[in-house]
């Protein structure tokens, strides 16, 4: 479920949350789209700005950082700056962070939880505008490994049952 843009802290267990989209730090149009609209090495690749991840939410919580992290920075769909204010995340807080590809960059989490998909669910619940992107699926799977990657890897063939063993993979 679609956690919402981050802006407010929200309970987990007890600790603040912060929740992050990748999708709004997404690179503008111009460098997305160098390569065509439907590239799918280039959406692999090229697609997220990982230093402004890097800058923007994970420097933030290093030790002497400022602890105020940035839940968007570029909004896709307008390709401007979103202009968010920045969120303070509570001592003792967590920053919840979704989106695809997450794990092949070695961003410091805590915690990390793939949600696996099998070929054919992928391809139906990817919209049919989407459905270009598979092969960007497939090379993550193959290069990022992430079901070794993640601690936590869920099956969620079916969203109304996503299903996890118990067991951390020791990501």
């Amino acid at each position: 479920a679609e956690a919402g843009r981050g802006r407010a802290a929200r309970p987990v267990r007890g600790r603040a949350a912060v929740v992050v989209a990748a999708e709004g730090f997404l690179r503008p149009a111009s460098l997305r789209f160098e390569w065509g609209k439907q590239d799918a090495d280039a959406y692999y690749d090229e697609w997220l700005d990982v230093q402004a991840l890097w800058r923007e939410v994970f420097g933030p919580l290093e030790p002497g950082g400022s602890g105020r992290v940035l839940p968007d920075l570029w909004d896709p769909v307008a390709d401007r700056a979103t202009r968010s204010p920045y969120v303070e995340v509570p001592e003792g807080g967590v920053v919840i962070l979704h989106g695809a590809f997450l794990l092949r960059h070695w961003f410091p989490f805590d915690v990390a939880v793939h949600l696996r998909l099998s070929e054919g669910a992928l391809a139906r619940r990817l919209p049919e505008g989407m459905r270009w992107a598979l092969p960007a699926f497939a090379r993550y799977e193959g290069e990022a490994a992430p079901g070794e990657a993640a601690d936590v890897v869920v099956r969620a063939d079916d969203p109304r049952r996503p299903a996890w063993d118990g067991r951390l993979t020791g990501g």
